[in-house]
């Protein structure tokens, strides 16, 4: 339920409006039952999506050699020659099958587990895991970073839907860009936090009049979550966690200066200082869709930032004691297809495709499931979207079998699998 209108009305005074109405929404969220190894999650994400054949499942159709990794037996793309030397820490799936022949249908499935449907929508992923887990350290636990400056439809996709606001992506710009700024998280100039303190103060003693004439347990709880949102950009360790001027030189160029590596960068800072679930979208504008040119685009443009950034950010967050923590996946929605097109192209293919997993306790050094000769179809072990989020909730110690009431009065799986069935946990990928 929201507030009503007046309660806003007393709460907007300069930037605390948005303070005590918006960011407050993120910090609402219930604790997660149970122990689990990981507890949090960066989802890279490879919009438009790759070419199986041509990087994670290499096969005779594709133009570019396999090669071997440091795990006897894995072969990659040779466009992955750094991730060549890291198979040890990740783990790929190659037996992928899901819905959704288009970029938004199966955008949808892939984050919500669930084929569009008029009558309602569904929560993402993110927003289940923030909900079930809660927050850390007042850090906004679900963030998606860079916000879409165009097709604003799929960031609609990684929304909580029925779950509430409360379990929203916090939505922010390239951090590749010279003036990157969180505005939400930073103070005008001409004000200082002596008097955001002095302007809390003040808003207290207004709402003291209104507290008297609406006395309810709501607002007591909003209380608190404005408290926090308060916190949140008083806190200097707070904003210190979105400001990649704390980074230095050498670490930027290890992820790449681009919106890929910055992105994927404030991602482990982001996890590292507390929050849940961030989604890495710097590859915007359906970068993998390579419908003509599949391979110049691939060698020349894509893979090249793939190779370096997913390396770093395993590395890094090795070196750091997180990576038993963070569970890291990278993954578009869908594959292409082995055959080429006329364009030299490859189009959707969404039948059988491949992705990569790193870190959160999974079992690395090793290949769930296999694709026929020139990988078209899945010849072993079906994985659905549903048994991939049934995995990724048992590492995070969430209950994958649970359901919510919609408002419509319909269950929702939260693992949804094929056919409306519950996903089953990955058993290889968990021991």
């Amino acid at each position: 339920m929201r507030h009503p209108a007046s309660r806003r009305d007393f709460l907007s005074a300069g930037s605390l409006g948005f303070l005590g109405l918006t960011l407050s929404d993120y910090l609402a969220a219930a604790p997660a039952k149970g122990k689990a190894k990981a507890n949090a999650v960066i989802l890279f994400w490879l919009e438009g999506g790759p070419s199986h054949i041509d990087t994670w499942d290499p096969k005779s159709n594709s133009n570019f050699k396999p090669i071997s990794t440091n795990v006897p037996g894995i072969q990659v793309s040779e466009l992955l020659p750094k991730i060549a030397k890291k198979m040890d820490k990740l783990a790929i799936v190659r037996s992928m099958h899901t819905r959704g022949n288009d970029h938004p249908q199966a955008t949808h499935y892939v984050v919500t587990g669930h084929e569009i449907n008029p009558a309602m929508q569904f929560p993402s992923v993110g927003s289940i895991i923030t909900k079930e887990l809660g927050p850390r350290n007042a850090v906004p636990p679900y963030v998606l970073v860079p916000k879409w400056e165009r097709g604003r439809q799929y960031e609609d996709y990684f929304r909580a839907s029925f779950l509430g606001g409360d379990h929203d992506p916090m939505c922010i710009p390239d951090p590749s860009k010279p003036d990157f700024q969180v505005t939400d998280l930073s103070l005008p100039k001409t004000v200082s936090q002596a008097s955001v303190e002095s302007r809390s103060a003040f808003l207290n003693a207004v709402d003291r009049r209104y507290r008297a004439l609406n006395e309810t347990a709501e607002h007591a709880d909003m209380d608190a979550f404005t408290a926090q949102a308060l916190k949140m950009i008083l806190t200097p360790a707070v904003r210190d966690a979105f400001d990649l001027a704390k980074e230095s030189g050498k670490t930027k160029e290890r992820y790449g200066k681009d919106s890929v590596g910055q992105s994927v960068l404030l991602a482990r800072r982001l996890v590292e200082a507390g929050s849940r679930f961030v989604t890495a979208a710097g590859y915007h504008g359906n970068s993998w869709d390579t419908h003509s040119d599949n391979d110049k685009t691939h060698r020349d443009r894509l893979t090249p930032s793939l190779d370096r950034t997913l390396t770093a950010l395993i590395d890094d967050l090795d070196e750091r004691g997180l990576l038993d923590t963070t569970l890291v996946i990278a993954m578009g929605e869908f594959g292409r297809t082995p055959a080429i097109n006329t364009n030299l192209g490859r189009d959707h293919w969404p039948n059988c495709w491949s992705l990569a997993l790193a870190g959160g306790g999974i079992q690395t050094g090793q290949v769930v499931g296999s694709s026929d000769e020139r990988g078209y179809n899945v010849t072993n072990r079906v994985v659905s979207m549903g048994d991939l989020y049934a995995t990724i909730y048992r590492a995070l110690g969430i209950d994958w079998e649970k359901e919510y009431m919609s408002p419509i009065g319909r269950p929702v799986k939260i693992a949804n699998s094929l056919e409306d069935r519950t996903g089953e946990p990955v058993k290889e990928l968990l021991g």
